[in-house]
């Protein structure tokens, strides 16, 4: 079984550093989406892969995003000794509302996996996949989404928070434009 290393996976905390597109990141994903099921059991109604290393042929922090859809967001908390037992930090649902979020390595030296509990079908789930799928559906647009990431991680290289926040607009806009705020 290849380690995170071979994935091409990890990144210093709080850096930003991008990656050229590797297809192993599907099968790094795949292999951690079946631990999460076998682990959450009934728990998971949904699991996906999403953020960059989920959209073809642009570049990404190589940092797998896995959403996690579970029935009520309340849940949450019922999930993270579950996720804790299989090498996962949980980092809080305060950091983005109605997100339990959890990764492998905030602790550490370098994060290669996080993963959002969310509920299913709701507003961040929603979100997340409409986002993923209208990328990976325009590649023009996950052109230019890849630009403004490469411009972004040159100019905040040591601050993940400034370099994610000023990647809302153009989220934002994309959302907008599929009918979701």
């Amino acid at each position: 079984m290849r380690d995170d290393a071979s994935f091409g996976l990890g990144l210093k905390n709080n850096a930003v550093s991008l990656a050229e597109p590797n297809p192993l990141w599907q099968e790094a994903y795949t292999r951690e989406a079946k631990a999460i099921r076998q682990a959450l059991g009934d728990k998971a109604i949904d699991i996906q892969h999403v953020g960059s290393t989920a959209i073809p042929g642009i570049k990404a922090k190589p940092i797998i995003d896995i959403l996690v859809g579970i029935e009520r967001f309340d849940d949450g908390p019922e999930c993270i000794s579950v996720m804790e037992e299989i090498g996962y930090d949980y980092a809080g649902s305060d950091i983005v509302p109605d997100d339990h979020i959890f990764g492998r390595g905030i602790e550490g030296e370098s994060r290669t996996h996080l993963v959002h509990i969310v509920e299913h079908l709701g507003h961040n789930w929603n979100r997340m996949i409409a986002f993923r799928d209208v990328l990976r559906g325009d590649a023009e647009l996950a052109g230019a989404y890849e630009q403004l990431k490469v411009e972004l991680a040159g100019e905040h290289a040591e601050s993940r928070a400034t370099y994610t926040g000023a990647k809302k607009d153009f989220i934002g806009k994309v959302l907008m434009d599929v009918g979701l705020s």
